[in-house]
């Protein structure tokens, strides 16, 4: 990680705050070693669902906007309740429920979930670029709830990329924490929280095979630590932290009044 503003991996970084990420699945190596010349080899002769992504990317807006209704985004590591808050809360807003990725490309998750990092990450910030123009349409007829944006893809990103504990992180307001200039920005982002142990205890009693980013959660103490910091240091807009510990009515209610007083909005 250098200070340029950049996250990605592979050793070709995209820019932080564009589709510039793109070139990740346009033209970026497989591999770092790739890098020297004449190694170049565009993604999608190997990955053909690189090549959807992307005619998805071109047909979305260069610019949108955002609807006169609230677009609320709530984040969170797996098993602090975010997928159970996220219903309930669109459930009592009548809001539009949205996730990111969007829906027409997740199906092609694990796939790039297996390739090496810049292809991965360019995958993921791509999906929020699909995703914002569903959000700007969305956003003129009702309010929007949105499960993941672009906070996860920044923290999970800075996390991989910095080596070592958490003083080697970007310091608190450099512009790597900075929401990107041309992606819709959502009126409000909250952080659901629990402790570690608990979020243990709920991951084993859901009995469920672990995701790749869960698997690195769980052995590495210094990564989850990274990607909660990053998340408490995102600005314009940060993150408006709420303890998921309580019972989920009680949750949902203290995430309601946030969103009232944040959002002129119930």
């Amino acid at each position: 990680m250098t200070g340029s503003g950049r996250v990605g991996g592979g050793g070709g970084s995209w820019e932080r705050g564009g589709r510039s990420a793109a070139p990740g699945l346009r033209g970026e190596p497989r591999e770092a070693s790739a890098l020297q010349p004449g190694g170049e080899e565009p993604c999608t002769s190997f990955i053909p669902e690189a090549q959807e992504v992307l005619d998805l990317v071109d047909q979305c807006p260069a610019q949108v906007q955002k609807g006169r209704f609230p677009v609320i985004v709530i984040e969170g590591l797996d098993a602090t309740g975010k997928t159970t808050v996220t219903q309930s809360v669109s459930d009592s807003l009548k809001a539009v429920l949205l996730k990111s990725p969007p829906s027409c490309i997740s199906q092609w998750r694990k796939i790039f979930d297996d390739e090496p990092t810049i292809i991965r990450r360019a995958f993921y910030s791509l999906g929020n670029y699909i995703v914002a123009s569903e959000i700007a349409k969305e956003s003129t007829k009702s309010p929007v709830v949105v499960d993941r944006y672009w906070h996860s893809t920044a923290t999970y990103a800075i996390a991989t990329e910095v080596s070592g504990g958490l003083q080697h992180l970007p310091p608190i307001h450099h512009p790597i924490y900075q929401w990107p200039r041309d992606l819709l920005k959502p009126d409000l982002i909250l952080l659901l929280t629990v402790s570690p142990e608990e979020r243990m205890q709920r991951i084993e009693g859901r009995g469920m095979e672990k995701t790749r980013e869960e698997a690195e959660l769980e052995t590495n103490s210094i990564f989850r630590q990274k990607v909660e910091v990053c998340y408490q240091r995102m600005e314009n807009p940060g993150c408006h932290v709420v303890d998921a510990s309580p019972s989920r009515e009680k949750v949902l209610q203290m995430v309601l009044s946030v969103i009232q007083n944040n959002c002129n909005y119930l």
